[in-house]
């Protein structure tokens, strides 16, 4: 039995293509100078990503995106009752694919979905070593309390991902 699941055309076009069309006109990203948390006094990272925090639940409070309401549609498709964070990744082009260290998103049992915003060699590699690839408007859903991990692209200018952690 997998233990993840893979869903192509997750949003009715009309929607995704709207999504695609606010994304790069108006939303602002923010500089990250590690990926998941990669810190090494002895090792150089010259890694780094940008992010959109859409939504977070921090400190029994919590933090909206003005963008939250545009890119809710997501959760519309999901069986969410609770939503932890919901973030707009940005992976930088880089010359060869990089595989980011794996991390697990919160080490508590919750359900995880990343839903990609566009097509290109990127992907996010589970810790059985699967690897699902980048096409736009697929959903991967999983369970985010395993290792996983992030790649960059080299055949788009970025790799762009919706991370959603729920209950």
């Amino acid at each position: 039995m997998k233990s993840y699941e893979v869903i192509d055309n997750f949003l009715p076009k009309e929607d995704f293509k709207r999504l695609q069309e606010i994304l790069p006109k108006q939303v602002p990203f923010y500089f990250q100078k590690t990926i998941n948390g990669f810190h090494s006094e002895t090792e150089k990272d010259t890694t780094f990503y940008m992010t959109h925090m859409l939504y977070n639940w921090e400190n029994n409070f919590p933090v909206y995106s003005t963008f939250f309401d545009e890119y809710k549609i997501i959760l519309d498709n999901l069986e969410v009752k609770s939503l932890k964070r919901m973030k707009i990744n940005l992976y930088p082009k880089t010359d060869k694919i990089e595989n980011h260290k794996s991390h697990y998103d919160y080490a508590y049992e919750h359900k995880g979905c990343i839903f990609s915003l566009n097509t290109c060699d990127g992907a996010t590699i589970l810790e059985d070593g699967t690897e699902i690839k980048s096409v736009a408007n697929r959903a991967l859903l999983f369970n985010p309390e395993k290792l996983h991990s992030s790649t960059s692209t080299t055949n788009v200018k970025a790799r762009l991902n919706v991370n959603i952690n729920y209950f």
